[in-house]
């Protein structure tokens, strides 16, 4: 059993958090300010905190200081807040929290994470103070639960030099994931190298890298410094890793592990110090499968990685990010949108995700003469633009429909179950399966996923194992 301090000024939060943390067998406290909680710690030493970011006498996190000088490091601190974005994310992380909530928060998620918070029972990840930029990246704006799990990640992972591998839809704001990884990182100071490998020829790639020496091949009548030189002490950014030739992917594992460049025509390396981000929207796992992506070079840019989700899972976002898109626009002070048009924007597939937003509302925004924006100023929807899943999902469809006309006959029997019952039987099981196999067995993951409750998933594998035996 431990003793749990929760700090916040919402009585409802305090109540849910106190019953439901009873219920796993600890005892709980709870403070509604700053000043309550510093009182409280003088009475009864907490085996973890739980603060909320707005306090009425103080800011949560900036309060964290003031909690370790009494508490030390060992206690760990969970910060909870309803306006969670990079920023906040950043501040949490360089405090030295072990997690963060954002309200509102299922009760089992926050009682998974207080269970680990207390098994950790270790310092903080506190490490230097790191300057904040002064604004951050355009498009990574959002409320949503999978972009505040981008924030987070982000946060972490910056406070490192590790390598970074950033994956998602094209659209989707890598890019903004990797400027925000380095600007909130040590080498925020130094430059930032992005690189379009897409764009490059498969001839020039190699040199463009890694630069070359005069005469090293016709047309090379000058010395070229790479890139991956010149982000020597900062970071580069490859996008579309996945389109660098096999020849050029061992030279680039080679310049990754030993921190060193050889350019094209000079047998001598020179050290370059950078940090490596790279991004693709390609399966890399099939391309090694393929035999036409390096299965080590694969390891060395994953050693973390950074899922960013598409703009149909994140909608919540999108009259954010839309207004966003029209304040950045000429002339937007005389712009605004209609509840209608924001409806039409939600109600999209957007396969060219933030991207294909941005440029809906800038075409809405020249179409409009008015002042506001409405449903007929968007751009015709690119009706051929479809997910590379498309063509499987139909035949799922086609697979499914046969499968009900074959066994109609039998499910209007009486004694066989029902046709529902039947194709839930045959669908469920490798959904479930392949969902608990991408979140390691972790069920409270994997409901979240699924988007059912954890006692649900529970009975249904249950069942499974059941009808298995």
């Amino acid at each position: 059993m431990s003793h749990i301090l929760v700090v916040d000024d919402e009585p409802a939060i305090c109540w849910s958090l106190r019953e439901s943390l009873k219920e796993e067998g600890h005892t709980v406290a709870v403070a509604g300010s700053v000043q309550q909680a510093l009182s409280s710690l003088q009475v009864d030493r907490p085996d973890a905190l739980i603060v909320d970011v707005r306090l009425p006498d103080a800011d949560g996190i900036d309060s964290i200081a003031k909690v370790r000088e009494r508490l030390g490091n060992e206690v760990p601190i969970i910060v909870m807040t309803a306006f969670g974005d990079l920023a906040t994310a950043v501040r949490a992380v360089q405090a030295g929290v072990f997690d963060y909530l954002t309200k509102p928060f299922h009760l089992d998620a926050a009682t998974e994470v207080i269970q680990r918070a207390l098994a950790s029972r270790r310092p903080g990840l506190v490490g230097d103070k790191l300057e904040s930029p002064k604004s951050p990246p355009g498009g990574l704006l959002g409320s949503s639960e999978a972009m505040q799990l981008v924030f987070k990640r982000i946060a972490l992972v910056a406070a490192s030099d590790t390598h970074v591998l950033i994956t998602g839809e094209s659209g989707t704001g890598k890019e903004e994931v990797a400027l925000a990884i380095h600007r909130h990182s040590q080498r925020a100071s130094k430059l930032f190298v992005p690189v379009c490998v897409g764009a490059l020829s498969e001839t020039v790639v190699e040199s463009e890298l890694f630069g070359h020496v005069r005469g090293a091949f016709t047309g090379a009548d000058v010395n070229r410094t790479g890139l991956l030189e010149q982000a020597n002490g900062g970071t580069v950014f490859l996008d579309e890793v996945g389109d660098i030739p096999l020849p050029t992917q061992v030279k680039l594992l080679r310049a990754i592990e030993r921190r060193e460049v050889t350019p094209v025509g000079n047998p001598m390396p020179r050290p370059s110090d950078f940090r490596l981000l790279a991004a693709t929207h390609r399966p890399l796992q099939e391309m090694v499968r393929e035999g036409t992506f390096r299965e080590d070079l694969l390891y060395r840019i994953r050693v973390f990685e950074i899922v960013v989700p598409p703009l149909r899972e994140r909608v919540v976002d999108i009259p954010l990010l839309a207004e966003h898109f029209l304040r950045q626009l000429p002339g937007r002070a005389s712009r605004s949108l209609s509840p209608a048009v924001i409806e039409a924007l939600q109600s999209r597939p957007w396969r060219g995700n933030v991207r294909e937003l941005r440029n809906a509302v800038e075409h809405a925004a020249v179409l409009a003469r008015d002042t506001e924006i409405r449903p007929e100023h968007l751009p015709v929807p690119l009706v051929n633009s479809v997910p590379i899943a498309a063509g499987q999902e139909e035949h799922i469809r086609q697979q499914l429909r046969a499968w009900t006309l074959e066994h109609y006959s039998a499910a209007t029997e009486n004694d066989v179950p029902g046709l529902y019952e039947l194709m839930l039987k045959l669908v469920e099981p490798p959904v479930l399966q392949a969902v608990l196999e991408k979140t390691g067995g972790n069920r409270i993951a994997a409901a979240k996923c699924l988007g059912i409750h954890r006692s649900t998933l529970r009975e249904k594998l249950r069942d499974e194992r059941e009808n298995a035996t």
